[in-house]
């Protein structure tokens, strides 16, 4: 029996609304939403490598938002061009207060945007849709488990 759009949607925009902006109960603790996380974080906690050979909590966010630009493009299916998934990884570690800032705003701004396009669609009968959009929900749980472990030893470091 297939599932009607509209109870498809409903939940997954509870998850999507969950997983970055506000705990609805479905699988995160209290204010542990993904922007609820990042505006406990200063950017010198943004900036401290979890060890010698892990991404600093920046990086993670820069590559959240990478990620969320690529599927964009996917759902919209607009070619693809090669892309360098390490590049953040080498790229990105200190950040200042004002860079750290404009990294969160612009997730954010990225986020919005995608969720705007997943609302304004008429039909989730493309190719791209609906693994775009679970994609993007899975991806961005990951990460969010790693930026809140890293959590753990970022501010366990400064005491």
């Amino acid at each position: 029996m297939p599932i009607a759009i509209e109870d498809f949607t409903s939940e997954l925009f509870e998850i999507f609304d969950e997983t970055f902006e506000h705990v609805q109960g479905i699988y995160l603790d209290r204010g542990t939403s993904l922007f609820e996380t990042l505006d406990t974080i200063s950017a010198e906690e943004a900036s401290i490598p979890v060890s010698a050979s892990c991404a600093t909590i920046a990086a993670q966010v820069a590559h959240v938002r990478f990620y969320l630009e690529v599927l964009e493009g996917y759902m919209l299916n607009k070619p693809i061009a090669k892309v360098d998934w390490k590049e953040i990884w080498r790229t990105v570690s200190v950040v200042t207060p004002e860079e750290w800032e404009a990294s969160k705003a612009l997730l954010k701004e990225t986020y919005q945007r995608i969720r705007s396009l997943m609302k304004s669609l008429a039909t989730w009968d493309g190719e791209n849709e609906i693994a775009g959009a679970l994609a993007i929900l899975v991806h961005t749980a990951y990460h969010l488990g790693e930026i809140r472990q890293a959590l753990c030893v970022v501010k366990h470091s400064e005491t």
